[in-house]
């Protein structure tokens, strides 16, 4: 085998492993804003303040989605926004250098995040924009096009779609 035969087997299977353990980090930090859990050694102050509620939510929620692969490419751009607001509100006050102010965590989520927007989230994604034939948002993306047609007054949603090989 080939080093790009290499490469492309296995950078869809990387880049699923990468989300899946970037999501469960995620989810451990929305669980401790929101649940308590798991145990900090500065406990989160109850009721927690709207924004670091927010926060909570989408980094729980967020994170339990990219985990299991649902919707990867929108919740990766919005937690990819989420983490670049944790940074510059909360770590570049403390200095501009991340490895002075602690933002380290939060600027390399916030790039992965962006990056997985673009790039693609690997395998084993439920919804990801540019899967196969036999994958779910191609099945979306069919009928609604199929649907466009029927009701040509409908706007075009953008979907890039691929006739299924007969």
């Amino acid at each position: 085998m080939n080093g790009s035969g290499f490469q492309t087997q296995w950078t869809p299977r990387m880049l699923s492993i990468v989300r899946i353990v970037a999501a469960f980090m995620l989810m451990q930090h929305g669980g401790q804003k929101l649940f308590g859990y798991p145990p900090s050694a500065h406990p989160m102050p109850h009721p927690l303040p709207p924004l670091m509620l927010v926060a909570g939510i989408l980094e729980f929620f967020g994170g339990l989605l990219l985990l299991i692969g649902l919707f990867t490419r929108p919740v990766a751009f919005i937690l990819a926004g989420e983490m670049a607001t944790a940074f510059f509100m909360m770590h570049v006050p403390r200095g501009l250098w991340t490895v002075n102010n602690m933002g380290e965590p939060a600027c390399s989520t916030a790039s992965s995040f962006f990056i997985w927007r673009w790039l693609g989230v690997g395998r084993g994604a439920l919804i990801a924009c540019g899967a196969g034939v036999r994958k779910l948002d191609f099945q979306i993306c069919y009928i609604r096009k199929a649907w466009r047609i029927r009701m040509p007054s409908l706007p075009s949603s953008g979907f890039a779609y691929q006739q299924p090989a007969t």
